[in-house]
């Protein structure tokens, strides 16, 4: 599709190296940025004066157990309104973002995946994956080239063009809705993607099928990644460039991938 999003930074971005004008410089001075955050909910402290810093192309994985507030970054991040930031700000390529509107985080290229979408009974996936296509892209494309490039997509998913036709999550499985994640973010090319334990209610197949699918979308468009998860598997396959341990809305220790590692076979009593 032609990359023509909302957030002129990355689309220029990406025709530059289209023609081999790659700025370095440019491209790492891009980044969603979280600065001294917390954030509460029904009074309830959840996250107390984090700092994170994702540059686009880096992989991040936040890895805690039940109740540390991994969930509840993911949902003040793409702007949920039930959470309210005490202190610091959530930055997004200079841009900060506390008081924007979902929609309008969108658009600058945030994209979350969450952990239990929703079904729309009568919207179906084709007229649902359009309509965000269009609110993401000034220039427009033909249907029929919209269709044609939602099959790469599915094939590359293992989704037959069926599901194009069937309501939003309704009836499908845990496998399908988390594919219908990764398809939404294979439309709208964002800038920054948050996989908020996608991993879960997936078997090993659709585990495979989906970390390859984001793999190979953060090759393509050099989004930087956020993975939560409590458990090793998925990074076993999307492999983090720096793992983070969150605790009681802390983070606590960050290192590589061998800290996941760690973490699959020691638990986090130690933190």
């Amino acid at each position: 599709m032609t990359i023509a999003g909302l957030s002129p930074p990355l689309s220029f971005l990406r025709k530059q190296e289209k023609r081999g004008q790659e700025s370095n410089a440019f491209y790492t001075n891009l980044m969603l940025k979280i600065k001294n955050l917390s954030i509460q909910i029904e009074n309830k402290k959840i996250i107390k004066s984090l700092n994170l810093e994702i540059k686009l192309g880096e992989i991040h994985a936040i890895m805690g157990p039940n109740g540390s507030g991994k969930s509840s970054l993911a949902f003040t991040i793409a702007g949920h309104p039930s959470y309210l930031i005490t202190k610091g700000e959530i930055v997004v390529d200079k841009v900060v973002i506390n008081n924007l509107a979902p929609d309008e985080r969108s658009r600058l290229g945030l994209f979350l995946a969450f952990q239990y979408p929703q079904a729309i009974t009568g919207v179906s996936v084709f007229n649902f994956l359009r309509s965000i296509y269009n609110a993401h892209h000034i220039e427009k494309i033909p249907i029929h080239k919209f269709k044609l490039e939602l099959n790469k997509y599915l094939k590359a998913l293992d989704l037959s063009e069926a599901f194009l036709e069937r309501y939003l999550n309704e009836g499908f499985s845990g496998g399908e809705k988390k594919k219908l994640e990764i398809l939404q973010a294979m439309v709208i090319e964002p800038n920054y993607i948050i996989l908020d334990e996608t991993d879960s209610g997936l078997d090993i197949d659709a585990l495979k099928t989906v970390a390859k699918s984001v793999s190979k979308l953060s090759e393509q468009t050099k989004a930087g990644i956020l993975i939560i998860t409590h458990y090793q598997r998925l990074l076993n396959y999307i492999k983090p460039d720096f793992v983070h341990i969150l605790k009681q809305g802390k983070i606590v220790k960050s290192g590589d991938y061998k800290l996941a590692k760690e973490l699959e076979k020691n638990g986090y009593e130690k933190y």
